[in-house]
């Protein structure tokens, strides 16, 4: 290639299209063929100062697994915010945190369902923040630019999706507000959408009324018209070819044979939920049998295919659900407290065979969770963590120390549920620990760990300002016309697995705090999530009913073995003397109150005093008060007489509180010798009566009775 034609040749490939559109009176910038050449797709999106880099890329082989392989990853760079991690050794960025894998799995829930089911191909899209401006959240850029890509790229891709973030104050609506303003807000909720129809929905809210949270639909719905519109110009200008797929995800006539065979066996087995798994593994080894051409995964697949078929047509035609349950009924339910001894608190959730036990466990106030990202350092009082192990699916496997995706996304629902319900650490000054421990799992298990959440904390005492139960409405739909479909209170794992959608929703009486919308759909029509909604209602105050026959409000006194804490507030120029050179003086007070004792010192002065023993937590509390306590005009003080001297007496009440006793004024009557009145090491009463401009204390014996 000649040097000439080698330059032409990379100026085209390096020549960037730009597109523009006002959103909220902010444009958002989309930018397209300078950045990640050999990329399949590469999309830059900005607004304001905040840039995300999108890449994606694909393997030319098909793969054999039995799922799409679609990875799709979040990842957050200090320097986007100007920052160098504040570890002394880890420099370099790290594993992502639970805000990146959640941001992550927002984008994936927003377009897996867009791609054919047939394809398999694997696909990694890559989303990076390479810029933030504090203001404008990168998630909202995430999911467009994602699309784009997709929408540019050869991949086939049932798109464009877009996403806006829904903010509530008040009974006012407000679209992509910024995180500069996010925390007074009543309710935040990530939005996805194609066409009129909604991929996604992920946020919390302040007990929201169910017709305010349909309005919010319809607004997403509105809003992200100019970016899908965007997106749609932009793939025809610049996009590439789409590959040719398969309509149906496996051979036709093996699904055809395995329809007229095995259907009678498929209903079986799914009918019979305690052996609903050997059945099908026996019916797919047999079909292995008759025919060794047969791949495993074509016979996996054609199976599951035919089994989707008729699980959703008992629900449709007959409304026949695999657990005979009604649609709108609820699994029976089993609810108890206080299951475990010396924990701060405990509660076991059953519905159906899902299974959460909930541990809480308060502690001091130091013991916050420190986060730290690109936006800086931040403190998370209230953390929920979901533990899913194999054994709960009745399955064998090596056991996971580290949460996957799924289980850092069913954790969060749960502490979007309780974020606005919790006291303040200034009303109830702990860190909040739950961890729900999934037993058992057939479907839901993450609403009842929110159930299971709620009764630990009230039996813990955490006053909670509304208990808070949690419930998922299903869906199923006639395959060729979306408009006739079925909605299936408190699904089950069959029916999430076959179904539509896994709409989470958590609430109290008065309103919704949470949700999260797993879709398999190209959208669910709006009009079709209100009227879930509206039913999860329905379930949710059933479910709250029997959680209040069990415990009704929050204990007013805490468990035996949780810590006890004292606050006390002192003038912040204190706080060194407290602490002293290199913590001395606050490792001596921690050594004479008792090893259990924990002591947090906030900037403002504000010191919480954590221990389990009333012994050791009075003497803390005493040797802080007695270094920090400032003398008052005419109040009375129990001192030591420390020096006689020929004027007086000096008297120390406390580290802090010194002074002289003079002579005049030790008695009523004329006093030559202070020694006459006083002797060194003896206990008196004196009462103050001066201080002057350099903090000198004057004392006075004069009518305090010393007895």
């Amino acid at each position: 290639m000649s040097t000439i034609y080698l330059l032409a040749y990379l100026h085209m490939q390096t020549q960037e299209q730009v597109k523009v559109l006002k959103l909220n009176d902010e444009e958002m910038i989309f930018k397209f063929g300078k950045l990640a050449l050999r990329a399949e797709a590469a999309v830059t999106a900005q607004i304001g100062e905040t840039v995300v880099l999108t890449t994606l890329s694909m393997n030319n082989e098909d793969s054999d697994l039995d799922y799409f392989p679609l990875t799709v990853e979040y990842i957050e760079k200090y320097y986007a915010g100007g920052l160098i991690s504040s570890s002394r050794f880890q420099k370099r960025d790290g594993r992502p945190s639970d805000s990146a894998v959640l941001k992550g799995r927002q984008v994936d829930h927003s377009i897996r369902s867009l791609f054919p089911k047939s394809f398999k191909k694997e696909v990694n899209l890559i989303v990076t923040v390479l810029a933030y401006d504090g203001v404008h959240d990168p998630e909202i850029l995430a999911v467009n630019s994602a699309s784009l890509a997709l929408m540019l790229s050869s991949i086939p891709f049932f798109g464009p999706s877009a996403s806006v973030r829904m903010g509530v104050k008040g009974d006012q609506l407000l679209v992509n507000p910024g995180n500069d303003i996010h925390e007074t807000l009543d309710a935040c909720f990530m939005v996805s959408v194609r066409e009129d129809r909604i991929l996604n929905i992920e946020g919390w809210g302040a007990e929201i009324p169910e017709e305010l949270m349909g309005k919010l639909m319809d607004e997403a719905v509105k809003a992200c018209q100019p970016i899908l519109k965007a997106q749609i110009e932009f793939s025809k200008e610049a996009g590439k070819k789409k590959m040719e797929f398969a309509e149906l995800p496996a051979p036709e006539e093996l699904i055809a044979e395995v329809k007229k065979t095995y259907t009678d066996k498929i209903t079986e087995a799914l009918f019979d939920r305690d052996n609903r798994q050997k059945i099908m593994k026996a019916l797919k080894a047999e079909l292995q049998e008759s025919d060794e051409e047969l791949t495993a995964y074509d016979i996996d697949t054609a199976v599951e295919y035919i089994a989707r078929k008729i699980m959703r047509t008992n629900v449709m035609k007959e409304e026949k659900r695999t657990s005979g349950r009604k649609l709108t009924e609820i699994r029976d339910l089993e609810i108890d407290i206080d299951v475990l001894p010396r924990v701060h608190g405990s509660a076991l959730f059953r519905r159906g065979k899902t299974q959460a036990l909930s541990i809480t466990t308060l502690g001091s106030t130091r013991m916050v969770q420190t986060l730290e990202s690109f936006e800086g350092e931040s403190t998370k009082s209230f953390m929920h963590y979901y533990n899913g192990p194999a054994y709960s699916l009745g399955e064998a496997g090596r056991f996971a120390y580290y949460p996957g995706r799924r289980e850092i996304g069913h954790g969060s629902i749960t502490e979007n549920a309780m974020k606005k319900l919790l006291p303040s650490t200034e009303e109830f000054p702990y860190a909040i620990r739950v961890v729900s421990e999934i037993l058992s799992q057939q479907g839901s298990s993450s609403m009842a760990a929110a159930c299971g959440t709620t009764l630990s904390l009230m039996s813990a005492g955490v006053p909670l300002k509304a208990p808070v139960a949690g419930i998922s409405v299903g869906l199923i739909t006639e395959d060729d016309d979306i408009t006739k479909y079925k909605l299936l209170t408190d699904i089950e794992d069959v029916e999430d697995y076959y179904g539509d959608m896994d709409y989470k929703i958590t609430g109290t009486q008065k309103g919704v705090t949470a949700i999260q919308l797993d879709n398999k759909l190209m959208g669910v029509p709006v009009k079709v999530l209100q009227e879930a909604t509206m039913q999860s209602r329905v379930a949710r105050l059933q479910i709250l009913e029997e959680m209040k026959k069990v415990i009704a409000e929050p204990r007013k006194d805490l468990s035996k073995y949780a810590p006890r804490v004292k606050v006390l507030k002192i003038n912040p120029e204190r706080i060194g003397a407290i602490i002293g050179p290199g913590g001395k003086n606050i490792k001596s007070i921690i050594e004479r109150a008792g090893k259990d004792v924990d002591i947090d010192i906030k900037d403002d002065g504000t010191i919480s005093i954590t221990s389990a023993s009333v012994e050791g937590s009075a003497i803390a509390v005493g040797i802080i008060e007695g270094m920090t306590e400032e003398a008052q005009i005419d109040k009375v003080y129990t001192g030591q007489v420390d020096k006689i001297m020929a004027y007086g007496a000096f008297v120390d009440v406390s580290e802090n509180i010194s002074g002289l006793l003079h002579v005049s004024e030790m008695s009523e009557n004329f006093v030559k010798d202070p020694n006459a009145i006083v002797k060194e090491g003896q206990i008196v009463k004196v009462k103050v009566t001066k201080i002057d401009g350099e903090g000198r204390i004057s004392f006075s014996m004069k009518g305090v009775p010393q007895s």
